[in-house]
């Protein structure tokens, strides 16, 4: 998941369905291209249910699914152009948009009760769209999505987590988090579960790095979080060295983080530290628990 949430470039001829990358694999077809990171299309911190199922018209579709749904906002999934606005009537999708995001990716937004843009209108990721609702041939509310490539609808990626197929699962939005400037990811998400944050230290304006520790492995995680040049590749680094261990590092040109780094260190002590840009920290050994 890596290598899509970081927007790194892509340059092995393979496709990497499941994080989100298409690839050519037709003569004369487009160059690979990276999907946008597409988020939840609800507000920041709402949690919605991902209904997944065999016989969904289109495959792959995703439904999502909430108590009082009607009503609710919902957002652009990534920034783009407005290509669809449409109403069937009780038929179909009813309300729905689509998005144009460039490079072949678009998304769909059906049964809506209310539509808020126009054809041709740019919108930003996180941005309101329209409202949620039952319109067309449905028979309850809920917000019909597609990611499609090329023309076919793919399995979709959610903030870098494929959705499962088939089954419900629940999907916290990460969408416009921090007011439409800060990071879609937390440093929880990129050391996996079970981390939790220990300690943290600010890079000035340019992002945070964080110190996580896992009571059940033992081990100690470090990342560094931009809050600047958001989506687009920067020098970002994140460092771990357990005491009378050789340092681990991540570093690159990345667009949201660097890491995870991650070393066991159960009873020793730990120095931690990242950068973004020529904003840089490390701490002396602590945290020797």
């Amino acid at each position: 998941m890596r290598t899509v949430r970081r927007v790194l470039v892509v340059a092995a001829a393979a496709v990497v369905g499941a994080v989100g990358v298409t690839v050519a694999v037709a003569s004369g077809a487009p160059e690979a291209v990276a999907a946008p990171n597409f988020q939840v299309p609800f507000r920041c911190n709402v949690t919605v249910t991902a209904a997944t199922f065999s016989g969904h018209s289109p495959a792959n579709s995703v439904d999502f699914q909430k108590s009082g749904i009607t009503g609710m906002p919902v957002v652009a999934s990534a920034g783009g152009k407005v290509s669809r606005v449409d109403n069937e009537g009780a038929d179909s999708y009813g309300r729905w948009i689509e998005i144009d995001h460039g490079g072949g990716f678009r998304t769909r937004y059906a049964h809506l009760s209310a539509q808020q843009v126009s054809v041709g209108q740019q919108v930003a990721v996180g941005q309101q769209i329209g409202k949620a609702g039952a319109t067309g041939g449905v028979s309850g509310p809920h917000l019909h999505y597609e990611q499609i490539v090329n023309g076919g609808v793919r399995k979709a990626v959610l903030d870098g987590r494929a959705v499962p197929y088939f089954g419900h699962t629940s999907f916290t939005s990460h969408n416009k988090c921090g007011g439409g400037s800060g990071n879609p990811y937390s440093a929880g998400e990129v050391c996996g579960s079970g981390f939790s944050v220990i300690d943290s230290h600010a890079l000035g304006k340019s992002g945070r790095v964080y110190l996580l520790y896992s009571a059940a492995s033992k081990k100690n995680c470090v990342t560094t979080l931009k809050s600047t040049s958001l989506g687009k590749k920067s020098p970002v680094s994140a460092t771990l060295q357990v005491k009378g261990a050789a340092k681990a590092a991540d570093s690159g040109s990345f667009a949201y983080y660097a890491g995870p780094v991650t070393r066991a260190a159960a009873a020793k002590c730990v120095k931690w530290g990242g950068s973004v840009g020529t904003a840089a920290y490390t701490s002396p050994y602590e945290h020797c628990g």
